[in-house]
C-alpha cells in the first residue's frame, strides 16, 4: 500500500488536461509508441472531435523511483462546467490532485470551483503552470495568481508544458513524495466505493471502484449495500490501456468488477461494495446526489421506438449518473421522457450521443428549469412543464429558482457584462479585482435567464476571455405567466412557455410571427394568437387559399357575383368547423431556436 498513489487532474476547460496526462503515460511507458495518439484517454468520437473531456477516465501507471516500483492511479477530469459532477466523484477516490492552470490564460472560473471541492476532500494539491513552451506564457504573473489563490511558495509550483514534455519528470517526482498514500486495512471487512460504471454488450454492467479497506478475489460472493443484491466476482482487475484481470485486489487499489450485472437499475454510482461472509457494519459516505439544473423534453421522433429510447437512456445514465428521466406525454409530441441536465452542453452532448451510440433520431422540446407553485390551498408543487400549471386563479405565487455565478474576466469587458446580466434580472453581489485587470464578478440570476443564450453572449461580448461558474442558490418569489399559443382558439400545449412577465409581450409577438412564416396556408383563415390566461397579447393570421369563383360571370347585375361569393364564405365557414391546423414539426424546432 505504501508504494500506490491515487490522484486526479483538475483545471478549467481547455488548460491542456489531457495532454499532460498523455505526456505522462508516455514517460511511465504505460503505453507504447505504436498505439500513441493525441487525447488517448478521451476515447469517446464526440471527445476527440470537439477536444473537451466529458468523462472521467481512470488508468493505472507503474513507475520506478530511487530504486521501488510505485503504482500510480490517475482519473483524468473534465473541465466543463456541466460535467463539474464527474470531478466530484474522481475526488472522492484520490488523495491528492494536480491542479492545472494555463501559463498564458491565467486561474479561471472553474479552476477555483473545482480547486475548492478538492481542499474540501482534504486533498494534497500540487500546482502546475502548463504551456510553457508558448511564447505568450506569463509564467511570474499566474504564478502570483496561484500563490494568492493556494498560499503556497513559488518553488512548488512545478512549470511543464503537455506538448513538450517539458517537467513531467518533476510532476511524477512531486506525486511520489507529496501526495500520501492511502490508509485503510487490509484485514478489515471489504469496502469498496463504486465512482463509474459502464454497459458491454457481452459482459454486463462493468462498475469500477476505489477499495478503502479489505481485500477482493476472483470468484468470492459480494454484496451491493444499497440495493441489498449478491452477485458473483466473475473478474477483477486493474484499469491499464485495456482492463488487466488480477486474482485479487486489496485496500487502496482503484479497479474494475465484472459479475454479469444485466440490469442498469441494480448498480448506482456511490454504492459500497461489500463480502457476504464478512461484511462492513456501514457504507461509505458516498457524493450527495445530483440535482439537475435544466429540464428538458426528449422524443423519440418514430413513437415506435420510445420502449428503445428508455433503455438507451436507461444505459446512459449508468455511464453519465448526472443524467434524470421521467415518462411523460404531450399532446403534439406522444410519449416521450422528462430528462433532467446539468446545463445546456450537457443536454447537447446527451443528445449526440442517443443518436451516434444507440442510432435513434430524437426531438428535444425547450429546455425548462423547475418551478415552486404556492397554491391558495396552500399547496407547494414543482412544475418542470408549463402544461403542469395549475388554473391561474388557484395560483398565489410563484416561486423560480435563483443561483450565484461568478464571471472572472478582464478589465475591459466589465461594462458590458454588467449590462448582460442586469439585462437578464440579475443582482450585483460583489465585485473584486484578482490583479490590476482581472476582475471578478459575482451575480445572483435567475436560472431561467440563463438556459437559453446566456453563456454564448457572454463569450462573444468579452471575446472569449470571460470564464463562467456557477451553483444553485434559493428559490425566490417571481412574477411568471404561462404564455399560450392559440391556433384557431386551440392552446397547442408543445408551444406554450412560462417566461417573466416583462419578456411575455415581445416572445409572444416574436412567437406569432415565427409561426404565420412556418404553418402552411389552408382553405380557410388561421388565426394564430399569443395569450396569457384569458388576454390576447399578438395576432398574427394565416390567410385561406382562395379560388376565384367570380371568373365564369361577365357582364350582368353585381348581385349575381355576390350570391357566388356569399356561397363560398359559408363553404369557408363550415370547412372552418370541421378543419383541423397541422402545426409541422419545423415549427416546433424553430421555435426552439428564436433568439
Amino acid at each position: 500500500m505504501n508504494n500506490i498513489r491515487n490522484f486526479c487532474i483538475i483545471a478549467h476547460i481547455d488548460h491542456g488536461k489531457s495532454t499532460l496526462a498523455d505526456r505522462l503515460l508516455e514517460f511511465t511507458k504505460t503505453i507504447s509508441e505504436r498505439d500513441m495518439e493525441a487525447q488517448v484517454l478521451d476515447d469517446m468520437d464526440l471527445e476527440k472531435e470537439r477536444g473537451i473531456t466529458i468523462k472521467s477516465h481512470a488508468i493505472q501507471m507503474e513507475y520506478n523511483f530511487n530504486g521501488e516500483k510505485y503504482f500510480l492511479n490517475l482519473i483524468d477530469t473534465p473541465g466543463h462546467v456541466d460535467f463539474s459532477y464527474e470531478v466530484s466523484r474522481s475526488i472522492a477516490a484520490c488523495e491528492g490532485a494536480l491542479l492545472i492552470v494555463d501559463a498564458t490564460q491565467g486561474i479561471q472560473a472553474q479552476t477555483i470551483s473545482n480547486l475548492y471541492q478538492a481542499l474540501d476532500h482534504n486533498l494534497e494539491i500540487i500546482p502546475i503552470l502548463n504551456k510553457m513552451d508558448l511564447q505568450n506564457a506569463m509564467p511570474e504573473e499566474v504564478s502570483d495568481q496561484i500563490i494568492e489563490l493556494i498560499g503556497c511558495s513559488s518553488e512548488d509550483i512545478i512549470r511543464a508544458s503537455g506538448k513538450t514534455g517539458l517537467g513531467v519528470e518533476d510532476i511524477l517526482k512531486a506525486i511520489i513524495e507529496k501526495i500520501p498514500s492511502p490508509k485503510g486495512d487490509k484485514d478489515a471487512p471489504l469496502q469498496a466505493l463504486i465512482f463509474d460504471s459502464v454497459f458491454n454488450n457481452f459482459r454486463g454492467i462493468i462498475s469500477y471502484f476505489r477499495i478503502l479497506n479489505g481485500t477482493i478475489t476472483k470468484g468470492e460472493r459480494v454484496k451491493f449495500f444499497h440495493t441489498q443484491k449478491e452477485y458473483n466476482a466473475d473478474e477483477v482487475g486493474v484499469l491499464k490501456l485495456k482492463p488487466e484481470p488480477r486474482a485479487k485486489l486489496s485496500c487502496g487499489d482503484v479497479g474494475y468488477i465484472i459479475s454479469g450485472i444485466k440490469t442498469s437499475k441494480e448498480v448506482q454510482v456511490g454504492d459500497t461494495i461489500t463480502s457476504v461472509n464478512n461484511p462492513c457494519k456501514e457504507a461509505i459516505e458516498g457524493f450527495e446526489q445530483v440535482k439537475p439544473m435544466v429540464f428538458a423534453g426528449i422524443y423519440p421522433i418514430d413513437a415506435d421506438d420510445y420502449e428503445e429510447l428508455r433503455s438507451s437512456i436507461e444505459k446512459l445514465q449508468l455511464n453519465d449518473a448526472s443524467l434524470t428521466f421521467e415518462p411523460e406525454s404531450s399532446l403534439a409530441l406522444g410519449f416521450g421522457f422528462r430528462c433532467g441536465f446539468l446545463g445546456l452542453l450537457h443536454m447537447e452532448i446527451i443528445q449526440e450521443r442517443l443518436t451516434r451510440e444507440f442510432n435513434i433520431d430524437v426531438i428535444t422540446t425547450v429546455p425548462n428549469v423547475n418551478y415552486k407553485v404556492y397554491t391558495t390551498k396552500q399547496e407547494v408543487i414543482d412544475v418542470y412543464n408549463p402544461s403542469g400549471l395549475p388554473e391561474q386563479n388557484y395560483i398565489e405565487h410563484i416561486e423560480e429558482p435563483y443561483i450565484i455565478a461568478s464571471i472572472i474576466t478582464k478589465a475591459e469587458y466589465i461594462g458590458p457584462i454588467l449590462t448582460l446580466c442586469i439585462d437578464k434580472r440579475g443582482i450585483l453581489k460583489s465585485q473584486t479585482y484578482l490583479t490590476c485587470d482581472r476582475a471578478e464578478i459575482v451575480f445572483e440570476l435567475p436560472l431561467g435567464e440563463i438556459v437559453f443564450d446566456f453563456y454564448d453572449k457572454l463569450k462573444s461580448i468579452s471575446k472569449g476571455y470571460a470564464s463562467f461558474d456557477y451553483h444553485p442558490y434559493d428559490f425566490k418569489p417571481s412574477k411568471l405567466c404561462k404564455l399560450e399559443i392559440l391556433l384557431n382558439g386551440d392552446p397547442v400545449d408543445a408551444l406554450s412557455t412560462l417566461t417573466h412577465i416583462n419578456n411575455s409581450y415581445s416572445l409572444g409577438r416574436r412567437m406569432c410571427e415565427k409561426l404565420k412564416e412556418l404553418i402552411p396556408r389552408q382553405q380557410f383563415d388561421i388565426a394564430i394568437q399569443a395569450a396569457i390566461g384569458s388576454k390576447i397579447i399578438a395576432r398574427e393570421t394565416v390567410k385561406a387559399v382562395r379560388k376565384d369563383v367570380t371568373a365564369k360571370c361577365y357582364g350582368g347585375d353585381i348581385t349575381r357575383k355576390r350570391k357566388l361569393l356569399e356561397k363560398q364564405k359559408e363553404g369557408k365557414k363550415r370547412m372552418r368547423q370541421v378543419g383541423n391546423v397541422e402545426v409541422p414539426q419545423s415549427a416546433f424546432l424553430a421555435v426552439l431556436k428564436l433568439d
